[in-house]
C-alpha cells in the first residue's frame, strides 16, 4: 500500500515524501494529495492544482474533484533506476491564488519481478589434472536487476564428489561464486564433470537461475588468457568488401610454452550469423573478416561472442558489438500503379496517364527521393502524397506529328553519390478524325490522245490522309464539271477507292479540247471531312483529219482553169490552192505538190505557200494547155493528203483561147459543147477581172509618186458556204470568216481563220498562224497600208472572203 513517509514545511514550500511499490496497477490511488497538503478540495480548481515535470507526469496525474494523486502508467523500477539503491520520481505541485510550490518525492519500492539469470547457459571450464585439493575456480555470477533481498542471495550447487561451492561477499554487495576442489582429478578416471550451479534471489516467492557447469580435465595450466576488452565496439560502413577486415581482438597469457598459445574463436552466434556466415576470425591473431557483404536494411547490428583459448585448455570470453553504418546502395524504385496505354488525340490538358509510387530502402537523406520526367515532352509530374505522383498532359495531342510518346521518369535519392533509376512508359496517341485530305497539288493536269479506247484509264488522282484507320480511308467522287450538255458519267468515271480516272468514250479533239473536273476526296471518318481539287484534261490531237482544199474547190473539177500570160517572167505568180487542215499542230502543216508532171515542166509550186509560178520563158512550140494535179499533204504521222486539179492555158488574150477550144471541140464529141460554153463564160468572166484591174492601177498611178503596183481585189470567185459544210462536224465550225493573203513571198502567213463570234485583233491573226509563219505584208493590208512591191512580179493579192 503506498504510505505517507514524510511531510515537512519550509517557508512557502511544502516537501511531500510517498513511498510505493513498482508495477502498481493504473489508476491506483497513491493518497489524498489535498489533505496532505492541507487544501481545500473545492478550491483545488480555482487554484488550478497542477503537475509540473518533464518524467514524472507520464506515470502519475491528480483528480482535482476528489484530490487523489493516481498512477498513470507502468513503472519499472528497473527501467528507471537500473541497479540504484534507490530510486525515486520527484515533480512539482503547484498552486495559485496564493501561490505556492509543493516539492513532491516519491520512492519506488522494489518488486521481486526479475529471477537471475546467467550470461551463458553453458559454463566450461578446462582444469589440469595436477590440480591440488582446495585450489578455487571463480565462475560466472548471475544477474538479476532487482536490489536488495530481491536480488540474488545465494548459490546452490548440484551434488557432486569433487567440488564444493564457496560464496564471497563483495564490496558491492553481490555474490561471487567459486568451485573448491574437494577431491583430486583423475584425467583416465573421468575426463568431463557436468553438474548444476543455481542463482536464487531473497524474494518471496524465491526466484533462480540455472547455468550447466562442464569440466574437461586436461593437462596442468595455471593461467586464464585475459582479452584487452571484455566489450569490442565498431562502426563499419555497408558497402565495405567482401574479405575486409572488422576487428582485431587480443587476448594474453602469463604462461609459458603451448599453454600460452592462444587460440581465437566464436563461442556463441546469434541465429543470424550462425546460418549466414557473416564472419569469419582468425584463430591465430584474432582478426575478425567479412564473409558475405552487409545489408542494412535487412540487418543494422551485429553480436559476436569470441573466446580466447590458451594451449592448457583455459578460456576466455569477450564480446564484439558490430554496428553496420547505412551507405546509398539501394537506387529508388519506381512502380507504376494505375497505367492508361493510349489517350485521344483531342484530350484536354490535365489528362492523367499514370499513377507511380517511388521508394528508396535506404535511409535518411539516402532514401530521399526526388523525381523528374526527362526531355520535353508534353506531360508533368503532380505530386499526390508522400510517395504517389500522378503523370498528366499539359498541351493537347496531335497524333499526326507524334503518333505515340516514350515517357520516362528518373528518381534520383539524396545520397552521395546519389542513384537514379527510370522507367519508361509508352503512350499511344489514338487518331481522332482532324484531318481532310489532302491533294499534292492545287489543280491537276492530264494528256490524253483522242480517239482513245472507251474503258481505258486516262489519269490517278491522288489524295493522302494523314490520320489513321477508316479516318484515313479516302473515297473519290467527281463534283462540278464544265459539261453542260450531258452528264459526266456519259464522259468518264472514276474509281472511288483508287482515284483512277476511266474514259467511258472516245474524245474527239475536234469537238472537245479540254474538261476541267473538280474531284473531290472524301475520308470514311465521322463525321466525314473531304477537300476538292480541280482536275483539267487536255485532249491531245491526233492526225485523223485529212487537208480539205477551199480553192479551187473540188466540186468543180476539170472546168476550173487558170489563163497564163504567154510573155510571163519565170516566178511570175499564176494561181494559189488554198487549203485547210481540222486536226492542229503539227498535223496541220500543210505541204503542196504537184502530182504527175513530166520534164521540162514550165510550171513550180511553193509547198509551204501552194503558191504555183512559171518556171521559165514560154516559146512557140511549147505545149500551152495543161492539166495538173495538187496534192496537199499535212505532217501528221502517217500522212493524210487530198488532191485537186488545175487547167493551165498559156495564151495572151481570150481570143488565143478560142480556137484552141473551137478545134478541140471539133475533133471531139457533141457533148463537148457544154465545157465549150463554160469556158467562153470563164473567159470573159477573167477579161472583165483583167479591165478591173487596169483601170485600179490607172487610177492608182495618178494618185501616187513614185508609183506603186499595189492592188486588193477578189482574186477567187465567191464560195458557196455549202462547200465547206461537210466540214462542221470537226472544230471547223460554221459560219467562219476567212482571211487570205496571197504573196510572192514565201514566208508570209498565206492564211488564217477566226470564229465568227470573236473579236480578235489583227496582228494576232496575221502575226502568228497554226505553222508559225509571219507576214509583215499581210499585217500591212489588213491595217488598210498600201505596200510597195518590186521587181520580178512582187504582186501583193489579199482576199478577204467571208464563207456566209
Amino acid at each position: 500500500m503506498p504510505e505517507l513517509k514524510e511531510q515537512t514545511y519550509k517557508g512557502i514550500q511544502w516537501q511531500i515524501h510517498y513511498s510505493i511499490v513498482e508495477e502498481m496497477g493504473k489508476d491506483s490511488v497513491i493518497s489524498n494529495i489535498a489533505e496532505d497538503l492541507r487544501l481545500d478540495i473545492k478550491q483545488l480548481s480555482s487554484r488550478k492544482l497542477q503537475i509540473v515535470s518533464h518524467v514524472s507526469e507520464k506515470y502519475f496525474y491528480v483528480n482535482l474533484g476528489n484530490g487523489n494523486l493516481y498512477v498513470k502508467d507502468r513503472i519499472d523500477r528497473e527501467m528507471l533506476c537500473g541497479s540504484a539503491a534507490t530510486c525515486s520520481l520527484v515533480f512539482d505541485a503547484i498552486v495559485q491564488n496564493p501561490f505556492y510550490v509543493f516539492s513532491i518525492n516519491i520512492d519506488i519500492k522494489d518488486l521481486n519481478d526479475n529471477a537471475p539469470v546467467f550470461f551463458h547457459d553453458t559454463i566450461t571450464l578446462e582444469i589440469i589434472e595436477l590440480t591440488l585439493p582446495g585450489a578455487r575456480f571463480a565462475l560466472q555470477s548471475a544477474e538479476d536487476p532487482d536490489i536488495g533481498i530481491n536480488s540474488i542471495q545465494k548459490y546452490k550447487l548440484s551434488e557432486t564428489q569433487y567440488f564444493t561451492l564457496s560464496e564471497t561477499n563483495r564490496e558491492d554487495g553481490s555474490i561471487f561464486p567459486e568451485l573448491i576442489l574437494e577431491k583430486a582429478l583423475d584425467r583416465e578416471a573421468q575426463n568431463i564433470h557436468e553438474f548444476i550451479l543455481t542463482a536464487m534471489d531473497g524474494g518471496n516467492p524465491v526466484k533462480s537461475g540455472t547455468a550447466l557447469i562442464k569440466i574437461t580435465i586436461t593437462d596442468a595450466n595455471d593461467n586464464v588468457p585475459m582479452f584487452s576488452q571484455n566489450v569490442y565496439k565498431v562502426s563499419v560502413n555497408e558497402n565495405v568488401p567482401n574479405n575486409s577486415t572488422v576487428i582485431i581482438v587480443e587476448a594474453t597469457d602469463k604462461d609459458e610454452g603451448t599453454n600460452a598459445q592462444i587460440t581465437y574463436s566464436f563461442s556463441k552466434s546469434s541465429e543470424n550469423i550462425h546460418h549466414t556466415g557473416m564472419f569469419n576470425i582468425n584463430s591465430t591473431n584474432g582478426e575478425i573478416k567479412t564473409n558475405k557483404n552487409f545489408d542494412f536494411e535487412k540487418l543494422k547490428n551485429f553480436e559476436l561472442s569470441i573466446q580466447a583459448k590458451d594451449g592448457g585448455g583455459l578460456v576466455a570470453h569477450a564480446k564484439v558489438l558490430i554496428e553496420v553504418i547505412d551507405d546509398n546502395d539501394n537506387a529508388p524504385e519506381i512502380t507504376i500503379t494505375s497505367l492508361s496505354s493510349s489517350i485521344p488525340e483531342d484530350s484536354e490538358p490535365g489528362t492523367e496517364i499514370a499513377i507511380i509510387r517511388v521508394h528508396d530502402q535506404d535511409s535518411g537523406e539516402n532514401g530521399e527521393v526526388d523525381c523528374q520526367i526527362v526531355g520535353k515532352v508534353p506531360f508533368e509530374l503532380i505530386l499526390s502524397s508522400n510517395r504517389f505522383y500522378r503523370i498528366v498532359t499539359t498541351k493537347a495531342m496531335d497524333r499526326e506529328t507524334i503518333s505515340n510518346y516514350n515517357i520516362t521518369v528518373v528518381a534520383s535519392d539524396r545520397g552521395s553519390p546519389p542513384l537514379s533509376s527510370r522507367r519508361t512508359i509508352i503512350l499511344e496517341i489514338s487518331d481522332m478524325n482532324d484531318n481532310p485530305p489532302i491533294f499534292m497539288k492545287s489543280a491537276f493536269v492530264a494528256y490524253v490522245s483522242e480517239n482513245n479506247l472507251p474503258g481505258a484509264s486516262i489519269y490517278n488522282v491522288s489524295a493522302s490522309d494523314p490520320d489513321t484507320g477508316d479516318n484515313s480511308k479516302v473515297i473519290y467522287s467527281i463534283g462540278k464539271t464544265n459539261i453542260e450538255d450531258l452528264q459526266i458519267s456519259t464522259y468518264m468515271s472514276i474509281n472511288r477507292e483508287t482515284g483512277v480516272l476511266y474514259a467511258q468514250r472516245s474524245f474527239d479533239y475536234e469537238q472537245k479540247k479540254e474538261f476541267v473536273l473538280q474531284v473531290t476526296a472524301r475520308d470514311n471518318g465521322s463525321p466525314p471531312l473531304s477537300s476538292n481539287v480541280t482536275l483539267i484534261i487536255r485532249i491531245i490531237d491526233q492526225n485523223d483529219n485529212a487537208p480539205k482544199i477551199l480553192y479551187p474547190s473540188p466540186e468543180q473539177g476539170s472546168t476550173m482553169f487558170e489563163m497564163v500570160p504567154f510573155t510571163s517572167e519565170p516566178g511570175s505568180l499564176i494561181t494559189k490552192v488554198v487549203a485547210v487542215d481540222e486536226d492542229s499542230g503539227h498535223n496541220s502543216w500543210l505541204s503542196y505538190h504537184f502530182m504527175h508532171v513530166s520534164e521540162p515542166f514550165y510550171f513550180i509550186i511553193n509547198e509551204i505557200t501552194g503558191e504555183i509560178r512559171t518556171s521559165r520563158v514560154f516559146q512557140g512550140k511549147d505545149i500551152l494547155n495543161h492539166k495538173v494535179v495538187v496534192m496537199v499533204k499535212d505532217n501528221g504521222v502517217p500522212s493524210l493528203s487530198a488532191t485537186t486539179t488545175l487547167s493551165l492555158v498559156i495564151a495572151d488574150s481570150f481570143q488565143q483561147i478560142v480556137p484552141k477550144i473551137d478545134s478541140h471541140a471539133k475533133d471531139g464529141n457533141p457533148d463537148s459543147n457544154l465545157q465549150l460554153y463554160l469556158v467562153v463564160a470563164l473567159a470573159l468572166i477573167s477579161l472583165l477581172f483583167i479591165v478591173t484591174i487596169i483601170v485600179f492601177i490607172i487610177s492608182k498611178c495618178k494618185g501616187s509618186n513614185p508609183p506603186t503596183t499595189s492592188f486588193s481585189t477578189s482574186l477567187y470567185p465567191p464560195m458557196d458556204p455549202r462547200v465547206l459544210s461537210m466540214y462542221s462536224d470537226g472544230t471547223l465550225t460554221l459560219p467562219y470568216p476567212y482571211n487570205f493573203c496571197v504573196t510572192l513571198d514565201s514566208a508570209d502567213n498565206d492564211f488564217t481563220y477566226v470564229p465568227s463570234n470573236q473579236n480578235v485583233p489583227v496582228e494576232n491573226l496575221i502575226d502568228t498562224d497554226d505553222s508559225g509563219l509571219r507576214s509583215e505584208n499581210c499585217k500591212r493590208l489588213l491595217a488598210g497600208n498600201n505596200i510597195d512591191q518590186h521587181t520580178k512580179n512582187n504582186e501583193t493579192r489579199h482576199i478577204s472572203q467571208p464563207f456566209e
